[in-house]
C-alpha cells in the first residue's frame, strides 16, 4: 500500500488551504472528502470574506476548487472517512471504501448539521424537509416554508428563502433572534417573514411531502400550514472516526496554537476544531496553519 506524507482529511475552506499550502511545499500528500467546497458551498451571501466586497457561497467554493486542483492535487472525493488510528510507524485512514495510510494526517472534515430530532423528521426527509437552504430553497419556489432555528445560520436560510418562497416562517425557542444584527435587521426588513420566538417545532406532518409542522408556543400548540421546513438549529463536528484524538465536551478536537492535536503528526484545523469562531476565512487562516506545522513535522522526523 502506497505510503503518502500526508492524508488531509475534509474538502471545505480548511482543507482545501491546507492542500494548497502542502503543494506549495512539495508534500507528497492526499485529499479525502465526500465533497468538495463544505459549509461555504451551503452558504447564500458572503460579504465579510476579504477581497471580496460580495460573492456567493457556491462561488467561493468554486474558486477555492479552481486552485486547489491548479496543482493538479490528489482528491478522493465522495469517500466518507470511518477511522483514524497509527499503524505501523504511520497512520491508516479507513473509509467506506479503502484504505489508506500517510506519515502525518490534517483532519479538516468540519461540521455537518445538527438533528432536530422530532417525530416526522426522518420520514420527510427529502420529502419537503431538508438541511440546505442553498441546495433546495429553489424547490419551493412560491410556497411557504418554516425555518427552525434563531442564529446565523437560520438567518442566512431566510434570507436566501424570501427571495424564492412566498412565506417564510422563523421559529426560534429563544425570547429574541440571535446572530449577526446586519442579518437579523435584514430578516426584520423582508415584508414576507413572520418570527415566532419562545417557539419549538415538536413534529412535522404530512402525507407523501411535508404539509404541516406542529408548535409548541406561548399561547399553547398549534399548527402551522407549511410545503418545506429548513431545520437550521447548528452544527455537530465530524470527529467520531477519530476516536484516538482528544476532543471537548462538543465534540471539537481540540487543537494547539500550531494545530496540533495530542497525538504527534496528527493536526486539525476549520470547523472541526475548538477554535472559538467558525468563519470561512478563519478555517482557510487555520488549514494553512496546519499544513505548514505538517511539513515542519514532516522535516524534522525521519521516517
Amino acid at each position: 500500500m502506497q505510503i503518502y506524507d500526508l492524508i488531509i482529511i475534509g474538502a471545505g475552506p480548511a482543507g482545501i488551504t491546507a492542500s494548497v499550502y502542502s503543494a506549495r511545499k512539495k508534500v507528497n500528500f492526499l485529499i479525502i472528502s465526500l465533497d468538495v467546497g463544505g459549509q461555504a458551498a451551503w452558504s447564500g451571501d458572503i460579504e465579510n470574506y476579504t477581497g471580496y466586497q460580495f460573492i456567493s457561497g457556491p462561488d467561493l467554493a468554486q474558486k477555492f476548487q479552481e486552485h486547489m486542483l491548479k496543482y493538479n492535487t490528489a482528491l478522493k472525493e465522495g469517500e466518507e472517512v470511518t477511522g483514524l488510528s497509527a499503524s505501523g510507524g504511520a497512520f491508516l485512514v479507513r473509509t467506506d471504501k479503502s484504505d489508506y495510510r500517510s506519515r502525518s494526517v490534517i483532519i479538516a472534515s468540519g461540521k455537518k448539521s445538527k438533528e432536530l430530532g422530532v417525530p416526522g423528521e426522518k420520514e420527510f426527509k427529502n420529502r419537503g424537509l431538508t438541511y440546505c437552504a442553498t441546495c433546495d430553497g429553489p424547490l419551493f419556489s412560491g410556497k411557504s416554508v418554516a425555518v427552525i432555528g434563531g442564529g446565523n445560520s437560520a438567518l442566512d436560510a431566510a434570507l436566501q428563502l424570501v427571495k424564492i418562497a412566498k412565506q417564510v416562517n422563523i421559529i426560534n425557542n429563544t425570547p429574541a433572534l440571535g446572530g449577526d444584527a446586519i442579518m437579523r435587521q435584514k430578516v426584520e426588513e423582508a415584508g414576507n417573514v413572520t418570527v415566532l420566538n419562545n417557539s419549538q417545532v415538536i413534529s412535522v406532518t404530512g402525507d407523501k411531502f411535508v404539509s404541516a409542522i406542529k408548535i409548541k408556543g406561548e399561547t399553547g400548540i398549534s399548527d402551522l400550514a407549511v410545503q418545506g421546513v429548513f431545520i437550521e438549529i447548528g452544527l455537530v463536528p465530524n470527529s467520531a472516526f477519530a476516536a484516538q484524538v482528544e476532543k471537548n465536551s462538543k465534540g471539537e478536537i481540540k487543537i494547539n496554537p500550531r494545530n496540533e492535536t495530542n497525538i504527534p503528526g496528527v493536526f486539525a484545523a476549520g470547523d472541526v476544531t475548538d477554535v472559538p469562531e467558525k468563519q470561512i476565512i478563519i478555517a482557510a487562516g487555520e488549514g494553512s496553519k496546519a499544513a505548514l506545522s505538517a511539513s515542519r513535522y514532516l522535516a524534522v522526523n525521519k521516517f
